[in-house]
Order: C-alpha cells, then structure tokens, then sequence
C-alpha cells in the first residue's frame, strides 16, 4: 500500500476532538467509563469476523477505531504527561519495526514459526526484567489466557512433545475428574474441571486451533440447533417446557441433520 494523505483520518482525528470539547457525553468519558466499550466493540469485530461479513467488519473496526481514538483524547489532556493517538502510532510502528527484523533488517526466517520465536526474543530483550507470563492479561477469557500461558510457556521450551503427548494428559484429566465425581468433592470437581479446560486449550494450540473460536463455533451451532427444536415444536403449538426428554431428544436429532 502505498503512502498517501488520508484526509478521511484526518477528519476522524477531527471529529473526536470535537465530539471531546462540544458533546456533553463525551465530555464526561473517562478511561475508566468507557473500558465496557472498548470490550464489547471487541467482540462485535469478532462476532462480524465468524460471520464472514466484510461489510459489518468495516462498521464495527470503526466502532473499536472510536473507543481508541477517544482513550487517545482523553491522554492527550494531560498534556506532557498524557498522549495522543499521533504518538500511540509513532509507538507501534516502531515497535514493529524493531520487531520485524526479517522484513527491515537482514534476519532470515523460514517460516511463521520462527517470526514468532524472534517475536518472543525480542520482547524479552526489550525488557530484560520481564518474567515469562508477564504482559498477558489475566482478565482475558479463560480459554484465550490458558492458549497464551501454553504458547509462552512452549517458547521457552516447556511443552509436549508431539499432539498424542496433550491427548494422553487430556485423558488423564477426565479420569482424575471422574475420580473427584465419585468422591463427591466439589473443590476438588472444580480444580480437575479447570485443569481439563486448560489441557484442552493446549490441544488445541498443538493442533493450530483457536480454542476461543472454536467453542463460539460450537455454541452458534447449539444455537441454530436448538431454535430448529423450537421452531419444530411452535409449528404443533407447543413448548419445550411441556415435553418429556425422549420428545427433545429426538426433535434434537433432526436438527442435526439440518443445521
């Protein structure tokens, strides 16, 4: 993509200035205030993004572009001690670069593997002090944080060696939970539960699958399955309420097969 002037940027900058010095809303936003933004727009891009929908992608990159733009605003009243969203991008593309020495510097690479060992390396270098799982936020869902603690974890060499090595500890975990089932420990059910979600978070890194994705996959599939369900019994004029198991169960196996 070649250079050019933005002027559409350059009249997004704008507007956010305004929005921040001529709206009553905007005026009163903080960091804080607008953080429940910054998340669900987050996952609108990723809801547009399952869909396959470009269109939707764009709208909802625009929405996430605001929430930065006006966090970036906000900094920049602090003057000296804030930022703007000028010198959040001077940052991160000179962090890239510094990160991409196979594409700005003379570093080789055989493939995506290896940019992302360099990647690690790097950042380490950056920060000497830095332990292994710092800079990965606890507050992500559970699945994403468990993929990262397993993905840094391999970097530094701690992982198993092939995918059979993770089934082999995935079904040592539903055996130890079986065994917490059988003792009726409920403290000890929810530690080998977590610790089954964690195996299969690695499983899934090792086979190159989102394991986040993967379940919100999952789920829609529930979804449409079950409104099949619903929509089959709404035809006779009834609810799922008001039907035994074996009734659901088989209106369940048809939706299978269309959905």
């Amino acid at each position: 993509m070649e250079n050019k002037v933005l002027p559409e940027t350059a009249r997004f900058i704008k507007v956010v200035s305004e929005l921040r010095a001529k709206c009553p809303w905007d005026k009163k936003q903080t960091h804080q205030s607008l953080a429940p933004y910054l998340v669900e727009e987050t996952y609108e891009c990723l809801e547009a993004i399952d869909k396959g929908d470009l269109k939707v992608l764009e709208e909802e990159l625009g929405d996430l572009l605001l929430q930065i733009a006006l966090h970036a605003e906000i900094a920049s009243e602090k003057g000296a001690q804030g930022f703007d969203l000028e010198s959040v991008s001077k940052g991160v593309a000179d962090k890239m670069i510094a990160r991409h020495p196979h594409v700005y510097g003379d570093v080789q690479v055989k493939d995506d593997t290896e940019v992302k060992a360099n990647w690690l390396k790097l950042k380490q270098k950056e920060k000497p002090e830095r332990k292994l799982l710092d800079g990965i936020p606890k507050a992500l869902p559970g699945l994403l944080l468990a993929h990262k603690y397993g993905y840094r974890a391999a970097a530094a060499g701690f992982d198993w060696p092939d995918t059979a090595g993770v089934l082999s500890k995935v079904r040592e975990e539903v055996g130890e939970l079986s065994d917490a089932l059988g003792e009726k420990d409920a403290s000890a059910v929810e530690e080998e539960f977590g610790d089954l979600l964690f195996s299969l978070a690695q499983l899934g890194r090792h086979l190159k699958l989102d394991a986040e994705a993967s379940l919100r996959a999952a789920c829609q599939k529930f979804a449409r399955r079950l409104e099949h369900v619903q929509e089959s019994l709404a035809s006779e004029g009834k609810r799922m309420e008001s039907c035994d198991l074996e009734t659901l169960e088989s209106l369940w196996q048809r939706a299978k097969n269309h959905t």
